[in-house]
């Protein structure tokens, strides 16, 4: 195991934030009513052939500072069409915002990136926007995003999202605050070495085999991160064990690597865990003896553990502070992607502490599934 704070990666161009996630999805009307009456995004942005494009329609959400986008392909040559047939709906692009697509794509590409599609740069009367994208693992890719100098309302060929109003929970949620990749076995240093190289990430989390792990199942795991701590990206592998790993489950339902979760960041989980509840999201199942001992484990926290324990919630200390945590069940049919909503107070961990419960608990569902 092995856990730093100290930077030790080459800011080769400047990342400012995560900017958006992509869905491919077979039908972006139901997924978009699903996540606004779920998770309680708004209406924000839509592009499709009311705006010109005959190929496929996107739907923006839009909740504080997260921004999902929702794309479905309206005829079979679109990419999305082959890439929904082999993975089903789930994460096709990772986005970044930055300052400059024509520096970052050319740096990037100078280290080995493989490119998705070349910078453009649209000049209206909205201003400059700017877009390019490169390959990562499995189908996934990674949009570089240029709008400080554009006025309009999302990008170029989108219009304001109307839809008629949804009741649902407020949810408290703020920002992305991690997105996690599962890759295939012995790939998980080629695609650290990569983000290392092309990105000038640093690496400030490592388990290796032994370190995560049940009676049952193991995994390894990195976490990199840019130098201002606004993307942080762990990937996963599979690790040797006596049954089928969570990931080896993902791998072999998505059919390849790919995103297998998200973290969102509240500022209130309990309240946000409630709203989602009630809003109809479903969790997993954590064992009450989790609770039993908490306090020992993590020592004093602000939050009434009667709470915490009806509302599934997991807490993890590090030696910055603690944090508290909750993993939804898959959010489609295929048990591949799921949503984690996450609370930092002070700690910059990923709740390692929790791992055993959690892992315990995935594996009752593959169990129930027939995968583990």
């Amino acid at each position: 195991m092995y856990i730093t704070d100290k930077w030790e990666g080459t800011e080769y161009f400047d990342i400012k934030s995560f900017k958006f996630v992509e869905f491919y999805v077979s039908n972006a009307k139901q997924a978009v009513h699903f996540y606004r009456r779920t998770f309680g995004f708004k209406p924000h942005a839509y592009c499709g052939p009311e705006t010109g494009v005959s190929t496929h329609v996107s739907y923006v959400l839009k909740n504080k500072k997260i921004f999902f986008v929702f794309t479905t392909p309206l005829k079979s040559s679109h990419p999305a069409s082959d890439w929904i047939k082999k993975h089903g709906d789930g994460v096709r692009d990772v986005a970044f915002s930055v300052l400059d697509v024509q520096n970052c794509y050319d740096s990037a590409m100078k280290r080995g990136a493989i490119s998705n599609g070349k910078p453009i740069i649209i000049d209206n009367q909205n201003g400059l926007f700017g877009c390019a994208s490169i390959k990562t693992y499995g189908d996934n890719i990674h949009s570089f995003i240029d709008d400080s100098r554009y006025k309009g309302l999302w990008a170029p060929n989108f219009i304001k999202l109307k839809l008629p109003e949804l009741l649902f929970k407020n949810t408290h949620l703020i920002l992305v605050d991690h997105i996690v990749g599962n890759v295939e076995w012995d790939k998980m240093d080629y695609w650290r070495e990569y983000y290392e190289k092309v990105f000038g990430f640093s690496t400030f989390v490592r388990f290796d085999e032994g370190d995560i792990s049940t009676k049952y199942s193991a995994l390894k795991s990195i976490v990199l991160r840019s130098k201002n701590w606004k993307i942080k990206l762990p990937i996963n592998e599979p690790a040797k064990g006596l049954k089928k790993s969570q990931i080896e489950e993902y791998l072999d339902f998505h059919e390849g690597a790919g995103v297998q979760h998200i973290a969102i960041l509240t500022d209130d989980i309990i309240s946000s865990i409630s709203s989602l509840k009630k809003n109809g999201v479903e969790f997993l199942n954590i064992p009450e003896t989790y609770y039993d001992d908490l306090i020992n484990r993590v020592g004093g926290i602000d939050e009434d553990i009667k709470k915490l324990k009806d509302l599934s919630i997991l807490v993890d200390r590090d030696e910055s502070g603690y944090l508290l945590q909750i993993f939804t069940k898959p959010i489609q049919d295929r048990p591949t992607l799921f949503i984690e909503i996450i609370q930092r107070k002070g700690s910059q961990g990923f709740g390692q502490g929790n791992f055993q419960a959690l892992f315990e608990s995935i594996e009752q569902a593959q169990e129930e599934r027939g995968n583990l």
